[in-house]
């Protein structure tokens, strides 16, 4: 094996493959028709060995190898800890599709009208079994059974370590084409930042101009000096309120469920046009007033267990701590860009795991005006948008790799989640309905598990469909069905409410 054949893991990967971590991705597709698997396979052995990172695996060393067989033999934690670092590298190798791709052979009569259950089922227990280290870290199941959004479903579950969010769907959108135009590439999203102030008083004095700099960069300066002591004391002992969404350490080792609901996205682009904010300010409003709901709903069981019945009352603490980890693109370039691009030496939209994450408080209580939780979400956004927050603790993350090790990192990591209650991550979808091979794709439903908080929540744009992803630990939340409930009502009493007032015609 050559040196040019090998590629250095980033930071943020190393922390996902570290010694005790094992963050995986599970993207859940639905389809309008039957899978062939014999495309999907001719599709891959064409194609898989072009990509350095899919066909690429790391070394099993004999220190690791050792550790799992001596887990507390402290000189082997101590030599694996400088292969993380020093040594851990990307190594290209030849690869036998057919030991990746799983076809499962159903019998659509034993299922009946279970399709959902079946397959959450499926995807459950795949959460149980870890990927193979002595080969590239994915697979493929093909589920040729129907459920209430598709005709079939793909799962497509990787190591975290291969690439974000971002580079997942760089790569979704590279194997397909439009539905509408089969020869034609999926149209790339384009994604225009909002104006600042300063860009609004371009035509003002230079008095002005410059006495608005200077706020801002105070401003930028004070609310990242906060962010990151916050960070610290959250490392330390600032820990959320334990509420029926709170996970530990346990949550890591649990099987997950995967539950799915899919929202209009026109209607979350109403309330943007109307509120003057962006889809994600809106989706992170929904997220509070459901969980708000969730959580309330999680005392009144209580209370009524106890005697009392108090529905109609906000039984949440005023002084609640709840907050959730958000994932953050650092790329210069903003939104998905195409895989060529991504894959290019010395690209500003590098493919990879380019993200941090940023801690973020949520808003819990009930409100008889749904829309104080849009309000309340765009004032925590935007302060967010203010502070170096993200690209800072990546540097701090980066240097305590390089001096301490990849053990030490993630357990930095770790800490922030465990300290808090979920996590949130939204990435664009492609802007019309894609294929792949003549399969037409219903949604695209992607998840992580192998993390320590019992509730992530992934937003998936999708022609013009949001498709909403809860991913539970089923010891700490047993119904992720109903907190998908709560995020579809939430949605429509905040387009209701804005109707109620004249702001939007139905």
């Amino acid at each position: 094996m050559t040196k040019e054949e090998e590629e250095p893991l980033s930071p943020m990967a190393r922390i996902f493959q570290s010694s005790g971590t094992d963050y995986c991705t599970v993207i859940t597709i639905g389809f309008k028709t039957k899978i062939n698997s014999d495309v999907v396979l001719d599709d891959l052995k064409q194609n898989v060995s072009k990509h350095p990172r899919i066909s690429s695996k790391l070394p099993i060393g004999l220190a690791k190898d050792f550790l799992f067989t001596h887990p507390i033999n402290h000189t082997a934690h101590w030599a694996y800890d400088l292969i993380g670092p020093t040594g851990a590298r990307w190594i290209k190798t030849e690869i036998n599709v057919e030991d990746h791709v799983y076809v499962q052979d159903i019998d659509p009569d034993e299922i009946g009208d279970q399709g959902d259950k079946f397959v959450e089922d499926y995807i459950s227990r795949l959460t149980t079994l870890p990927l193979d280290r002595s080969r590239p870290l994915w697979d493929i199941h093909i589920l040729n059974v129907k459920t209430s959004d598709a005709e079939a479903v793909g799962v497509i579950r990787s190591h975290h370590s291969l690439g974000d969010g971002m580079s997942r769907m760089s790569l979704i959108m590279a194997c397909t084409h439009k539905t509408s135009d089969p020869e034609a590439l999926p149209t790339i999203p384009i994604l225009k930042r909002r104006e600042n102030v300063s860009d609004g008083l371009r035509d003002t004095g230079w008095f002005l101009r410059s006495m608005v700099a200077i706020y801002a960069t105070v401003r930028l300066i004070c609310n990242t000096i906060v962010d990151l002591l916050l960070l610290l004391a959250t490392v330390l002992f600032l820990k959320d309120t334990e509420t029926s969404l709170k996970g530990g350490a346990e949550a890591e080792s649990n099987p997950r469920r995967f539950s799915h609901r899919i929202v209009s996205l026109d209607d979350i682009r109403i309330i943007k046009d109307v509120m003057d904010m962006t889809i994600n300010d809106v989706l992170l409003g929904v997220t509070q007033a459901a969980l708000s709901r969730y959580i309330n709903g999680a005392y009144v069981k209580t209370n009524e267990q106890g005697g009392t019945s108090t529905p109609l009352l906000n039984n949440i603490s005023c002084n609640i701590r709840v907050r959730a980890g958000v994932l953050i693109n650092l790329r210069s370039e903003f939104g998905i860009q195409p895989l060529a691009d991504m894959m290019a030496k010395e690209s500003k939209c590098r493919w990879g795991n380019h993200i941090n994450i940023v801690v973020l408080p949520l808003s819990i209580g009930l409100e008889t005006d749904p829309l104080v939780y849009l309000s309340k979400a765009k004032s925590s956004m935007d302060r967010k948008k203010n502070s170096l927050h993200a690209p800072i603790l990546y540097s701090i993350l980066s240097f305590i790799l390089t001096v301490f090790g990849a053990k030490i990192g993630a357990a930095l990591f770790k800490r922030v989640l465990l300290s808090t209650t979920a996590c949130i991550s939204n990435v664009n979808g492609p802007t019309e309905e894609i294929s792949f091979h003549g399969h037409p794709i219903a949604y695209i439903n992607p998840s992580v598990y192998g993390h320590p908080q019992a509730l992530m929540i992934h937003l998936q744009s999708y022609a013009d469909k949001m498709v909403i992803s809860i991913a539970v630990d089923s010891t700490i939340i047993p119904d992720p069905h109903k907190l998908c409930d709560e995020m579809e009502e939430s949605l429509k009493s905040m387009k209701t409410a804005l109707v109620e007032k004249g702001l939007v015609k139905m």
